[in-house]
């Protein structure tokens, strides 16, 4: 089973919005537990919440990674005027 230019193109795009997200955050500190936390909801695994996400994500470091998550989504003093705006890029017809 080879990648499609599909699957590259689709990961490439995703990417791009993840960044985009990701500077609408504010403050560079939120970038690596925002990025986590998105590959937390991506993974497999029935449970979304913040501890088994973050045994998931650094199953070397679950605890601090735990942490780091539980903080970003509890603490969540960013705009949710520009995470929205960062939200709508340009999508092809």
């Amino acid at each position: 089973m080879g990648s499609s230019p599909d699957w590259r193109d689709n990961e490439s795009r995703f990417g791009s919005y993840v960044e985009a997200l990701t500077k609408a955050l504010g403050h560079a500190d939120r970038a690596a537990p925002f990025r986590s936390y998105t590959a937390g909801l991506l993974l497999p695994g029935a449970r979304k919440s913040v501890e088994p996400m973050a045994a998931r994500v650094e199953p070397a470091r679950v605890q601090a990674a735990h942490q780091s998550l539980h903080h970003f989504v509890a603490k969540a003093d960013w705009s949710d005027e520009a995470q929205l705006a960062s939200g709508s890029l340009d999508r092809d017809p």
